[in-house]
């Protein structure tokens, strides 16, 4: 068994024309067999990092891990007196009862999310409604687990794209895979039950594995994120990301298109009419939900009582709203500020494509600024918005390691900053305590800086897709 103490990036040309990507080789003289060893290079501390590694990499540990993790959550989320899974097993079980007896929503009347958020919320039917919410747990486990060892398995994963024939291929394929496994383990966790508990989890699932294929299996790419979109809108902007950046866009566009057109049809041919489309509509009723960024200025202006400004619970959309002067001017501004700032994003990422760089130097960061774009600009701020990151941030580990060690960093901190929040702490930030106020000010400021620097990361790769091929010495660390 090899175990790769050292390891170099090298620049190889690949079947991405005229770019150049990231090729993760081992010198031989840092290559050692049956770590530790008489024979091996490694010494103390070079021996050690090797057994680390080899454990990191072992299938046990890490699935052991997966399972712990994923039951931890569903204990704290099914048990904690705040109620972290209040959604599934009050408002998504509600729903189903209500199709039981034969009202559907998004087919029989409006709804918030799209027709496809339905197949899951039955799934976890399957148990009966006295454990609906150990049913949705199994669901998540499974779809989850199976992006895991997408992550871990998959030749989309091991070996990214297809080298030129002359390149000698990495021990173990590429071990980036490892970090990004590692790293969504942890995210999970710092997150905390809010991760497992919301229909989000399947739509973030599907978009994994979609940004994933983008380059090995574009039309898959387009099937899987075009399936997201019908689970819950926001990953359409991806798809669009995807089809700027990919080389076989056409074959992105057009599986995007006859999948999103098929669910279109079965939905129709229910009766759903123009209950089809209304979570567009839903959404646009909406207030300025307390965790969002844009709604800061007010949670501050209600904690000194300024007339006006208060905390409020909006029944028909289930969530806590906060209101003052000149709210309703910014809930206004919210919804054509998101559509300009996606649009900027978007228009940035053409820029970059049209100079050159390939979508292994494009695809992660343009991903990573339109879900920030998303988040930062959008009058809604469900913590359970802090599992959009992951997807761009598993591709920019895999794809291009230690140049996504900052963007990992952040959006770790701002899943633990979330977790604090909610579900332990929620009470105290909706009677505006000003501890956790400042959580909430430094979680949001946090991601307007991550939103900048995926900015400048997609800017930038403009920078080196036109820059001197080079070669770089790095640690590869798993």
């Amino acid at each position: 068994m090899r175990c790769v103490g050292r390891g170099a990036r090298r620049m190889v040309r690949t079947s991405e024309q005229r770019t150049w990507t990231t090729r993760w080789e081992a010198p031989a003289s840092e290559v050692c067999f049956g770590c530790p060893s008489a024979a091996s290079r490694c010494h103390s501390t070079a021996a050690y990092d090797c057994g680390v590694r080899r454990l990191a990499r072992n299938p046990l540990v890490l699935w052991s891990a997966f399972v712990l993790i994923h039951l931890w959550l569903a204990y704290v989320g099914l048990t904690a007196p705040t109620l972290p899974w209040g959604d599934v097993t009050i408002v998504y079980s509600t729903w189903i009862h209500h199709a039981i007896g034969g009202y559907w929503v998004g087919i029989d009347g409006p709804w918030v999310y799209p027709l496809l958020a339905l197949v899951p919320m039955i799934a976890a039917m399957g148990l009966g409604s006295l454990l609906y919410g150990v049913g949705w747990f199994l669901l998540v486990l499974v779809a989850n687990g199976a992006v895991f060892a997408f992550i871990l398995n998959s030749r989309t994963t091991s070996e990214p794209v297809t080298p030129a024939p002359d390149a000698r291929p990495a021990p173990l394929g590429n071990p980036l895979r490892f970090v990004a496994a590692w790293w969504w383990l942890a995210f999970l966790l710092l997150l905390g039950p809010v991760a497992l508990g919301r229909i989000d989890s399947f739509t973030v699932a599907l978009v994994i594995v979609g940004l994933l294929f983008a380059i090995r299996r574009p039309a898959a790419a387009g099937l899987m994120l075009a399936l997201a979109t019908w689970v819950k809108v926001w990953p359409v902007a991806l798809v669009v990301a995807v089809i700027i950046a990919a080389r076989r866009r056409v074959t992105v566009a057009v599986a995007a298109a006859v999948t999103a057109v098929a669910v279109a049809v079965v939905g129709l041919l229910l009766g759903a009419g123009a209950n089809l489309f209304s979570f567009v509509t839903q959404q646009t009723s909406r207030g300025l939900q307390v965790e969002a960024p844009v709604s800061i200025p007010w949670m501050w202006m209600a904690y000194f009582k300024v007339p006006g400004s208060r905390v409020y619970y909006d029944q028909n959309i289930l969530t806590f709203q906060v209101k003052g002067s000149g709210g309703t001017v910014a809930d206004f501004l919210t919804t054509p500020l998101l559509a300009v700032a996606v649009l900027v994003v978007l228009l940035l990422g053409v820029f970059v494509v049209r100079s050159g760089a390939s979508v292994t130097q494009v695809l992660p960061a343009l991903s990573l600024a339109l879900v920030m774009a998303l988040i930062v600009f959008n009058k809604v701020g469900s913590p359970q918005f802090m599992l959009w990151i992951t997807a761009p941030v598993i591709l920019g580990l895999i794809w291009q390691g230690r140049a996504f060690k900052t963007f990992a960093i952040i959006a770790a901190v701002l899943a633990a900053l979330t977790q604090l929040m909610y579900p332990y702490l929620y009470d105290w930030l909706l009677s505006l305590d000003p501890l956790m106020l400042l959580v909430l000010t430094a979680r949001n400021g946090l991601e307007v800086v991550l939103f900048g620097l995926a900015l400048r990361a997609l800017f930038t790769s403009r920078v080196r897709a036109l820059g001197p091929v080079f070669v770089e010495s790095v640690k590869v660390a798993v």
